[in-house]
């Protein structure tokens, strides 16, 4: 019985991080199109990686005493959510990047 808890705990934890890869590899994606694309300039791109180092440095001191709390993980994804708003935004604006 136990085993199995602790099986079933490690898939979990095994899912979580591999979604967290994923949103920050799909983020990172997306920033490089629209660079490549010109829908991006390098000012733009160089604000939303300082965005997304924020993001990091959130993680960073949450994971420090061992514990990511729910408070913490709600922020965590809250700041994420506003990054992926700020790719969006910056990809669809009217800026002439030619």
């Amino acid at each position: 019985m136990i085993m199995k808890l602790k099986m079933i705990i490690a898939s979990l934890a095994i899912v979580a991080i591999s979604a967290t890869s994923v949103a920050q590899t799909t983020q990172r994606e997306r920033i490089k199109q629209g660079v490549k694309s010109g829908e991006i300039t390098k000012t733009e791109a160089a604000k939303i990686a300082k965005e997304r180092q924020d993001i990091l440095q959130t993680k960073a001191v949450a994971k420090a005493d061992g514990i990511v709390t729910a408070e913490e993980k709600k922020i965590i994804k809250k700041e994420r959510k506003q990054a992926s708003r700020t790719i969006y935004r910056k990809k669809h604006n009217a800026k002439d990047r030619k």
